[in-house]
């Protein structure tokens, strides 16, 4: 299995094995009067020739929905539902800017409409018509359903006991699966069998049509850079001004081996970079508060598999009942360690831990699987994320490759690797996939497409970044030295000038400005 973009199954076949990359409000009402198609589209041409009926939504937003084939292949299949959201350009209109938040399975929908300033800032909104989409299988689109907000609490939440990877471990983890691929299966119907990257870029492709675009220019996030990557590989002609930050490169991490560990090194890493500013005693990473550790990093790094080790053999009861196991505390950890925002997060989440208090582990790993204070979900993203990877990459689940994969995360990534080595079991019982691998993308002919590339990224390592960038013909690198997963719009004055730039007046970084 390639890795995973925001390593939410990482934790999922271990948060289902150990443990294991929203919809609308507000009053509608019409801002446009162009018809809705009434009819079912039957060929190519008239799924492009729809026009979009926009209703205002919430906060100025417009939304909307139109048809696209459940199958590009066999348009006789019948029809799925896309959703859009946008803001109208607040100055002078250059065009559409499509954005996709990444996951996969995350919401562009919630993305847009949650806050448009963390998306993009007020330069880009000035000039573009900024609009979110939910892809296939995702959020107010068709979307993946799988159980209900009690079964996913009995499926993610679940302490099973035993060693991870010993035999009665594998056999309750392998249970688990089935239970859950039955049900996506039963409660999703046939969109379940058509939610791939390849089938969701041709859908990207009508939505530019539709908005009148002769060229998409797109912005994506994490998986969305993937995404965009296989849009160029099949329209590289439409390629407008493309903009890829947190690039994921698959196709480098299955030169790798058969095991590729580069994404939960890349997380260690950022542990540790964690824990030497904690250790500084440095304002950013802990805020006010003391650090949750004292020694040297190497220590701290012991304490921390201790801890792990320790509510795995003892779970800590939260003041719901639920129990916080050791896949449960990883999730909790790899959810505060994507950006060093969320570090003093992760100090107090280790910090009441170690005092036997849940409460900080649980809303990190609930903010990680989507769900609500309440025990609902707030969308499908983990279920629609768990669809799209069983289906395109689907599962080797031999008992002794995995057990060699193993093995090697934990000699390259010692303390958190064995939360991610048995994930294969997850899609192990999935009734559809894996698709063939899509071939290496070029892009040939395609406008200049800006990679942006953190050195400290946990979730898409750096690596993936230069090699995507040097793989795509007009691919172009844009360097971020700094830590956290992506850059644009977070601050970062030298990374937000070059991508508004690109964007606004075509201005190509022909040379690395390598940002600090």
């Amino acid at each position: 299995m390639t890795v995973d973009f925001a390593l939410r199954n990482v934790v999922a076949a271990i948060a289902v094995a150990v443990l294991l990359p929203i919809g609308l409000t507000g009053a509608a009402s019409t801002v446009a009067s162009a018809p809705v198609v009434r009819s079912q589209p039957t060929t190519v041409a008239q799924y492009y020739a729809q026009r979009l009926h926009w209703t205002s939504c919430s906060h100025g937003l417009q939304c909307t929905t139109l048809q696209a084939p459940l199958d590009w292949g066999h348009l006789s299949a019948g029809s799925i539902s896309l959703a859009l959201v946008r803001q109208r350009a607040t100055g002078t209109k250059q065009g559409s800017l499509l954005m996709n938040p990444g996951g996969p399975g995350d919401s562009g929908v919630e993305f847009i409409k949650d806050d448009i300033d963390d998306a993009v800032d007020a330069t880009l909104q000035k000039h573009f018509d900024i609009v979110g989409f939910d892809p296939r299988g995702v959020g107010e689109s068709t979307p993946v359903k799988c159980y209900d907000d009690a079964g996913m609490d009995a499926y993610l939440y679940a302490i099973v006991p035993g060693a991870i990877g010993s035999a009665g471990w594998i056999t309750a983890q392998k249970k688990l699966a089935a239970g859950f691929a039955a049900a996506c299966e039963k409660n999703t119907g046939p969109v379940l069998a058509h939610v791939d990257t390849v089938s969701a870029a041709r859908d990207l492709d009508l939505e530019r049509a539709v908005l009148g675009d002769s060229k998409l220019n797109y912005l994506g996030y994490s998986y969305g850079t993937y995404l965009g990557t296989i849009y160029a590989g099949l329209f590289p002609d439409r390629v407008g001004r493309f903009v890829l930050d947190g690039a994921e490169d698959p196709w480098l991490g299955s030169s790798t081996g058969p095991t590729d560990t580069s994404q939960e090194v890349a997380f260690e890493g950022d542990l540790k970079a964690y824990l030497k500013s904690c250790l500084a005693g440095r304002k950013v990473a802990v805020g006010s508060k003391a650090c949750a550790f004292d020694g040297s990093v190497t220590s701290a790094l012991a304490s921390i598999t201790a801890l792990l080790s320790g509510v795995g053999d003892h779970p800590i009861r939260n003041k719901d009942g639920r129990m916080l196991g050791a896949a449960t505390l990883a999730t909790a950890i790899f959810n505060d360690l994507y950006s060093p925002d969320q570090w003093p997060d992760l100090n107090d989440l280790f910090t009441r831990v170690q005092r036997g208090d849940a409460s900080t582990a649980f809303a990190a790993s609930d903010s990680y699987n989507g769900r609500n204070s309440d025990g609902t979900y707030a969308d499908n993203s983990y279920v629609a994320d768990f669809a799209i990877e069983c289906l395109e990459n689907g599962s080797d689940d031999s008992l002794s490759d995995m057990r060699a994969g193993a093995n090697q995360l934990k000699k390259d990534a010692p303390v958190l690797g064995i939360y991610d080595a048995y994930t294969d079991i997850g899609c192990g019982a999935w009734p559809y996939g894996p698709l063939p691998f899509p071939k290496k993308v070029h892009a040939a002919g395609a406008n200049p497409i800006v990679i942006v590339g953190t050195t400290g990224d946990p979730a898409t390592p750096y690596a993936d970044a230069r090699a995507l960038a040097a793989q795509l013909d007009s691919g172009v690198l844009v360097t971020y030295h700094g830590e956290g997963h992506t850059a644009y719009d977070r601050g970062i004055t030298c990374i937000d000038h070059v991508v508004d730039a690109y964007f606004v007046a075509g201005t190509v970084p022909w040379t690395d400005p390598s940002c600090h």
